[in-house]
């Protein structure tokens, strides 16, 4: 396994980075080598202690998890025991998943901030981000949208804990959007033609 340790606000503790790589390694029992994982412990305001862990699997699979408590080993207990719940759940999917081998496509995703209006004709300062009618875009992203089915992109996006996530639809080989719904449910966007009018 390849393990890094990344120390943000605090000092770095060989103690604190052998715990990690002793409860990260764990994973190794439910799945072959090569597992990469990579680790940042955090401190925030001297009392919030986070721990981050992202681990990519032999076959391409993300699982990411994160705590925040007052101990930074309990942080480190608590993301891994998510982490394996996780696994548990969805153990049988990830070791049967094969890698698509076309390419995975370029996505650009731009974020946006409107202006917003509490009606009596105030704006408020916290949404603005420029001026006149048109959002302005105050993040650019890219990122790569790999090949999957539809159960493996609900299977990923719940392994990272995202709300959503934009895929290559292997069978349509389009670019969709799984999300998570309010309600706990699950909704797929997929491209369509427009209806021209004429």
């Amino acid at each position: 396994m390849q393990l890094s340790v990344t120390f943000r606000h605090m000092d770095t503790s060989e103690a604190l980075k052998e715990y990690a790589k002793e409860k990260v390694e764990r994973i190794t029992k439910y799945f072959p080598d090569p597992i990469k994982a990579h680790v940042v412990l955090a401190c925030d305001r001297g009392y919030n202690h986070e721990a981050d862990v992202v681990i990519t699997l032999h076959n391409g699979i993300l699982i990411k998890g994160e705590e925040v408590t007052e101990d930074m080993y309990s942080s480190i207990d608590l993301v891994m025991a998510k982490i394996e719940r996780q696994v548990r759940r969805y153990k049988e999917k990830i070791r049967n998943h094969r890698p698509t081998l076309p390419e995975a496509l370029e996505i650009e995703v731009q974020h946006s901030v409107v202006e917003v209006s509490d009606g009596d004709g105030s704006v408020d300062s916290a949404a603005v981000s420029g001026s006149g009618d048109a959002p302005k875009i105050i993040r650019t992203s890219k990122f790569f949208a790999r090949p999957l089915s539809v159960e493996e992109a609900v299977m990923q996006m719940n392994l990272l804990g995202n709300d959503f996530l934009v895929f290559s639809n292997a069978g349509s080989r389009e670019v969709n959007v799984v999300y998570r719904r309010k309600d706990g449910t699950y909704g797929l966007i997929e491209p369509g033609a427009a209806a021209i009018s004429p």
